[in-house]
């Protein structure tokens, strides 16, 4: 199974950014995408940066993998 993950971009130096969500930071490639900035929320699959967000599709996104979570329906 594939998943992307909404993360918020904390900083970007080149074409890698520093993203974040829930205190967990992880770099992305940037290559694929155009026109992103610090502050903007992007999907992160396998290192890159794939898709922008709206700020609300991704919270929405997010809250619905803190839910799973809570219920214990994470990763077996």
């Amino acid at each position: 199974m594939c998943l992307g993950v909404p993360m918020l971009v904390m900083s970007i130096e080149g074409d890698v950014a520093r993203c974040e969500i829930d205190g967990v930071q992880r770099e992305a490639s940037l290559m694929m995408l155009d026109d992103v900035r610090v502050g903007d929320f992007v999907l992160i699959h396998a290192g890159f940066a794939i898709e922008k967000l709206d700020p609300a599709q991704a919270e929405e996104t997010v809250s619905m993998f803190r839910a799973i979570l809570a219920e214990g329906g994470g990763p077996t």
